[in-house]
């Protein structure tokens, strides 16, 4: 199960991620966020530290938020993300195109 929350929105939007975010969920997850930040544009911080699991299409859904973000003229930062989870990003070299904090 996975759990989006918006936990702070006043000088950025942090969220907090938990669970298991996979291509069952990525949708929810992009909606959740992209209507978020449609409303109150801002530089995105996605807190990963309950973060499980990640799948291939949830790699694809952060690169298409950080489009959207960077789009804007914004900034997107992932912070404490688990090495399980970042070593999906570092294999695909999205650790080169997004901050990426552990």
């Amino acid at each position: 199960m996975q759990q989006v929350k918006l936990i702070e929105a006043d000088e950025k939007l942090v969220f907090s991620l938990s669970g298991e975010i996979d291509s069952a969920t990525s949708d929810d997850f992009y909606a959740q966020v992209s209507c978020a930040f449609e409303h109150d544009k801002k530089d995105v911080t996605f807190d990963c530290s309950a973060l499980t699991f990640i799948d291939s299409t949830t790699l694809g859904t952060f690169v298409k938020i950080l489009k959207k973000v960077k789009a804007e003229g914004y900034n997107m930062v992932l912070e404490h993300v688990r090495p399980n989870v970042k070593k999906l990003f570092d294999i695909c070299a999205l650790n080169t195109i997004m901050e990426i904090r552990v």
